[in-house]
């Protein structure tokens, strides 16, 4: 190929000079490192292979890049231009994450440094030699070739050049190589602030070439991709083809926003030429045939310089409130992971005074969350997960529920059914039949018979069947407590990495908290014990008037039911709703029938009221045990002793090598600290630059009272490049512009707008906050129709610098 000299015209024509303020501004972001940490607007070149992406970003940067007939770009490269001093070239490679970190650090120690052009391919050469891509190795690389053109004369600006994408696997490119570009290409093009170069070969029907899917996929409604067609000299005048090319280049088949530009490249065989022989042809050619017939900002590369740069005005206008957002909630999480860090600490003072502060935070989130007042940012969405177990008074209260309505539909190892059945149900009760119960009851009278006279049962018979319906308590009263405790572990655990770094909570949850919960995790069991043990020996004991009324609501029932069925025997009917006596009746052995008992088995009658008056009595005791459970075990041994875990008291007991061990802080710590600092820096410092452009207005209320507010004038698509979104002649009208913007002059609108931003923005920025007098922009356009006023900001502004 040959090399071209360096056309800074090429660099100029992308940033006018009403624009360039806020343009390097935006860009010296990247430059300052916030690209690792929020996206910024930048232009993809995407399209599929060799349809001359290369030679679109060469003729729109004016930096050569190897362009051959049979090579194509292999790995992304983002050239990176830059306003310095000195004039220079530097390449380096940043790893995909995706590496080993052997590569990683293999990869990121190549740096070349050029002090001009001509060994620039030569250098891309070794870059992919280290990318180990060749011709009979890995054909594409996820690494990104990074290309920074330093100068004094050059605005801040970057350009990514993607691989081509690939139709199907060849003998050099195989699926998986397929698969690799497709998501690279991808991944840049989900970037919300990513504007995309979308460019078609006309060699090739456009429908068949897949960048145009992709982008309406990534850009669905086409605000922010730019459509190119390349290598029109190889359409035959007059064809068919070159008609519906026409037809493309005038946004009349696939429809963008921004419309279409069409670029006429030069050939990589016609030898040595320059950016000016490149102009000229390219002027020539679209000078003839069908392509004299387009509107003249759709066609050659002087036009699509500013085109773009009205598209990046465009952009940065359109995302700038929602950057300046983005960098505000990441400065937000620095500051709460450096808070979380503490102070640097040395001395065995400040290493207790961080271990002071900790305890403090934690008993206020503990406090909270026993209290149940979930006003901490800690305390998340409730509605998920981790946020529901950071509210530990809602989560104790649902598992105590939760082991109430266990207990009381499982605690009970017999349970009567009306089917005749008597096996073990899941969960290991048994299912049984009153008559089967009777029966069981009868076998144990029996064998535990004392002096007690026959038709009556011994009072210890009560306790025997007591002791084995509550059996499954101790397993299901276990079981909660270990889940109570958990619960409280985990939570422990939430608060605790929420109020300090990942080193001193786990140095905290090593030595203090978990020989605290393994303490009380015994003494929860302990009491449980102490709790199971009268249901488990003694006798029955209650003063519950529950208990006298449940045995006589029993009897009640029974007696109900069996003088219903002698009434509905003495009068033959299947209902009691209504009887039709019909006369005179003998009821006196209606009266004999319900004064006698029916059941004539008397050992029989005294096993019905012994499981009567178990019944009655485990119901009293469960619904105590329940409340004892909850307030006795969860309440008072566990949750009431969760503030005194860590407390100040705590911090101040503990020995000098236990404070070092766990507030001493390792060299991890530092480094992530200055880490988090230079991160923090280069946020703020970011949205210091981005706030200068939201303006401050001043707005009357009502009420006669003044109010600020922050508004950026943010232009609308619809007001922009008519010419773009017609048939190409630029003959149609354009809808209302904001302000009253004549509508026949939208090349003025990006200009006016941040012309205006930039006046406003540093009339009411203290100069404090200014680095240095900034330059007032040349060219004002008013956005609005009536006589604008100075502010009273701005008078106030003048008056203080006359002081």
């Amino acid at each position: 190929m040959g090399v071209k000299s360096f056309q800074t015209d090429a660099l100029n024509g992308l940033c006018s000079k009403d624009q360039l303020k806020l343009l390097d501004s935006i860009d010296s972001l990247r430059s300052q490192g916030i690209s690792h940490y929020v996206s910024l607007p930048q232009i993809i070149v995407c399209g599929d292979q060799s349809s001359g992406k290369s030679s679109v970003l060469e003729a729109i940067s004016g930096v050569s890049f190897p362009v051959k007939s049979n090579l194509c770009t292999r790995f992304p490269t983002e050239l990176v231009l830059r306003k310095t001093l000195h004039v220079g070239v530097s390449v380096s490679i940043v790893p995909h994450q995706s590496r080993s970190e052997s590569e990683q650090l293999s990869l990121s120690s190549f740096q070349e440094d050029l002090d001009g052009f001509d060994g620039l391919p030569n250098l891309i050469e070794s870059a992919k030699a280290a990318m180990a891509i060749s011709a009979h190795g890995r054909a594409f690389s996820k690494d990104l070739l990074r290309v920074e053109v330093s100068g004094p004369d050059r605005p801040h600006l970057t350009i990514v050049d993607l691989p081509g994408l690939i139709h199907s696997e060849t003998k050099q490119q195989s699926v998986s190589d397929v698969e690799l570009v497709r998501d690279v290409v991808q991944g840049y093009m989900r970037g919300p602030r990513s504007i995309i170069l979308a460019v078609v070969s006309a060699k090739n029907d456009y429908a068949n070439q897949i960048v145009l899917k992709l982008a309406r996929d990534a850009d669905k409604k086409g605000t922010r991709t730019l459509g190119v067609i390349t290598k029109p000299d190889t359409l035959i005048p007059g064809s068919e083809s070159e008609a519906t090319y026409a037809s493309l280049a005038k946004n009349q088949d696939v429809e963008f926003r921004l419309g279409w530009h069409v670029l006429k490249n030069m050939d990589s065989e016609t030898g040595i030429w320059s950016l000016a022989d490149r102009d000229v042809r390219e002027e020539q050619f679209f000078s003839q045939g069908i392509w004299k017939g387009l509107a003249r900002s759709l066609l050659g590369i002087n036009q699509l310089r500013e085109r773009l740069s009205r598209v990046l005005l465009r952009q940065i206008a359109a995302e700038l409130p929602s950057l300046i957002s983005e960098i505000d909630s990441k400065s937000d999480a620095c500051r709460s992971l450096l808070k979380r860090l503490g102070e640097p600490r040395a001395t065995l003072e400040e290493q207790r005074l961080h271990l002071l502060r900790i305890s403090q935070s934690f008993q206020s989130l503990a406090k909270a969350a026993v209290d149940g007042t979930y006003n901490d940012p800690f305390f998340e969405d409730p509605t998920s997960e981790a946020g529901y177990h950071k509210r530990m008074r809602a989560w104790i209260q649902n598992l105590n529920l939760g082991f109430a309505e266990e207990i009381t539909r499982r605690g009970h190892r017999r349970k009567l059914t009306d089917s005749h059945c008597s096996s073990p149900s899941s969960g290991g009760q048994i299912l049984t039949t009153r008559a089967e119960y009777l029966d069981h009851i009868h076998r144990l009278i029996q064998r535990t018979r004392g002096r007690e006279l026959p038709g009556t049962f011994n009072p210890m018979i009560v306790a025997d069947l007591f002791l084995e319906q509550s059996s499954p308590w101790e397993a299901i009263t276990r079981k909660h407590i270990e889940d109570v405790w958990r619960a409280a572990k985990e939570f422990l655990s939430l608060a605790l990495t929420y109020v300090t770094d990942a080193a001193t909570s786990k140095a905290l949850l090593q030595n203090v908290f978990e020989p605290l919960l393994n303490q009380l995790l015994r003494v929860l069991e302990d009491k449980t014990k102490e709790l199971l043990k009268p249901h488990q020996s003694g006798h029955p004991i209650t003063y519950n008037h529950y208990f006298t009324e449940n045995l006589q609501k029993v009897r009640n029932e029974w007696s109900r039911d069996e003088y219903t069925r002698i009434i509905q025997d003495f009068f033959r009917v299947s209902s009691l709703d209504s009887v039709d006596i019909g006369g005179y009746m003998d009821l006196r052995p209606l009266v004999t029938a319900l004064s006698q008992r029916r059941e004539p088995d008397m050992n029989r009658l005294a096993c019905s009221e012994a499981l009567d008056c178990m019944e009655a009595y485990y119901k009293v005791a469960l619904k105590r045990f329940i409340d004892d459970v909850a307030v006795e075990i969860v309440e008072v041994k566990l949750v009431s002793k969760l503030l005194d875990i860590f407390s100040p008291i705590t911090v101040i007991s503990m020995s000098t090598d236990l404070v070092t061990a766990i507030a001493g802080e390792s060299e991890e710590n530092r480094a992530k600290r200055e880490q988090l600092t230079k991160q923090l820096e280069v946020l703020t410092k970011g949205s210091e630059i981005c706030k200068r452009f939201i303006v401050l207005k001043v707005i009357d209320a009502e009420d006669g009272t003044t109010q600020m507010s922050h508004r950026f004038k943010t232009p609308q698509y619809d007001s922009y490049e008519s010419d773009e979104r017609s048939d190409g002649a630029g003959q149609e009208d354009t809808p209302s512009t904001p302000g009253g913007l004549p509508p026949e002059r939208p090349e003025l609108l990006s200009t006016g707008i941040i012309a205006s931003n930039l006046e406003e923005a540093y009339a009411l920025t203290p100069i404090e906050a200014l680095d240095g007098e900034p330059a007032k922009p040349e060219v004002v356009v008013s956005l609005s129709k009536k006589k604008s006023k100075k502010s009273k900001v701005s008078k106030r502004r003048a008056m203080d610098e006359d002081d």
